[in-house]
């Protein structure tokens, strides 16, 4: 790889050399010496720990959220309602009107439509200041601020995805769902006893909550944990399989279709939820220690979620004194609802 980047850089002087030499009338040769040797010269401390294009970071770091999280680019785009990079407010319109058929009756009844808004604030995530010391600029034989710039945006974007599927976890009974099928040891970590396992009949149950409520046949979404998945591909059989895996495409994050669903690659957890009857989910930040903690797979339309992103920056310190290096670090503020008040659109498999 250095052999590489030194002949790509010899490459470069020479064709530098060579257009400067024709404009100026200096011998090529002589000017390709001149910026050879000046190449090679050592640099004084912080020379080399030149400023990073921050407008490049940023879609960097845009860019890695969403390959890192399919379900965000399945959701309800509200960046263009978001203000002054911290708020978004949504015009939402109010109910349908009737409908009357073969009228007969004059004047018809005026009413007023009730517009209400969606608004919800983002939070702001941060990722902590990292330092890179002076001589490591020099003395590592590979590019450490490319190392820390890429953990730096992995782990902010699992973060914000793992978020995201709390904005968007049903808190009304009639949005969720028990698993039914045999028991078995609890998978979620830290819960004890015995769970039920999820059956392909579960994920039917989905579909019909989803009919019901007359949600669209297209653009309907599944996420489920990797124990939860196991499950699910356990009750299929080679031909159900085959019809399932037809619409995988690893690219955008899909492994199978069934029930109308377009199931996305399975993650650690999705949603964890206590055993309340009503349950209440945990947020991300929580690490629940109850044995009754329930895994649970996330359903939902792509109009019946919301996701948006704000204000994203990246912050760099170079030859800081006090730190004797350079500091980064990367902010970057996100939020999600569910869409509908109700909650229709979205539904919760919670295990029984």
């Amino acid at each position: 790889m250095k052999i590489f980047k030194v002949l790509i850089s010899l490459l470069f002087i020479a064709c530098t050399a060579t257009v400067f030499g024709a404009v100026s009338g200096i011998e090529p040769g002589y000017i390709m010496a001149c910026l050879t040797a000046v190449s090679v010269i050592p640099m004084p401390a912080g020379v080399l720990g030149m400023a990073i294009t921050k407008e490049l970071w940023i879609n960097d770091v845009v860019a890695n959220l969403f390959k890192a999280n399919p379900h965000l680019a399945n959701a309800y785009n509200a960046d263009a309602f978001v203000y002054q990079g911290k708020v978004v407010h949504i015009p939402n319109a109010g109910s349908k009107p009737a409908i009357t058929k073969n009228r007969s009756s004059y004047p018809a009844t005026v009413v007023n439509r009730t517009d209400t808004d969606i608004t919800f604030s983002l939070d702001e995530y941060s990722s902590e200041p990292v330092r890179i010391a002076n001589a490591e600029k020099y003395e590592l034989s590979y590019d450490k601020r490319a190392s820390v710039m890429g953990a730096q945006y992995a782990s902010i974007a699992e973060t914000i995805g793992d978020w995201f599927f709390y904005y968007w976890a049903p808190t009304v009974l009639a949005q969720m769902a028990r698993t039914t099928g045999t028991t078995a040891a609890a998978t979620y970590t830290g819960a004890t006893g015995v769970r039920n396992i999820l059956m392909l009949a579960d994920i039917q149950k989905m579909q019909k909550l989803f009919n019901k409520q007359n949600i669209p046949q297209m653009d309907r979404f599944a996420q489920l944990d990797a124990d939860m998945y196991d499950q699910l591909l356990n009750q299929l059989n080679a031909t159900t399989y085959r019809d399932f895996s037809a619409a995988m495409n690893l690219e955008a994050g899909v492994v199978g279709k069934l029930f109308g669903f377009t199931f996305l690659a399975p993650r650690t957890t999705v949603l964890v939820y206590d055993n309340a009857t009503t349950p209440v989910p945990y947020d991300p930040s929580q690490t629940p220690t109850a044995a009754t903690a329930n895994a649970a797979g996330l359903f939902w339309h792509k109009d019946s979620v919301i996701r948006a992103l704000g204000q994203n920056d990246f912050f760099e310190n170079l030859n800081d004194p006090l730190y004797y290096g350079d500091v980064y670090s990367t902010l970057v503020r996100a939020g999600g609802r569910v869409r509908r008040n109700d909650g229709s659109g979205v539904a919760a498999l919670v295990q029984a």
